[in-house]
């Protein structure tokens, strides 16, 4: 029985995990054309930084977009 308990909870947690990593939005600048966009992975390569406060970590994208605007160097774009 106790089996059939781990077996299940690990289910669950294989199709709940993935909607948890989902909740990371990064204000990136690409480095050649100085736009900002949002992202739902941080960058990994060199065309695009993050920008804002200590590369800040949104939970939503609202709240994304909301920090973009205040970003000095996305709102002189």
């Amino acid at each position: 029985m106790n089996v059939k308990a781990i077996v299940a909870a690990s289910m669950l947690a294989a199709f709940v995990a993935p909607a948890f990593a989902a909740d990371e939005f990064y204000v990136v600048q690409d480095v050649k054309t100085q736009k900002c966009t949002i992202v739902d992975k941080k960058p990994t390569d060199t065309t695009t930084t993050v920008v804002g406060p200590s590369g800040t970590i949104y939970k939503t994208r609202s709240e994304a977009e909301t920090g973009m605007k205040s970003v000095k160097v996305c709102s002189s774009n």
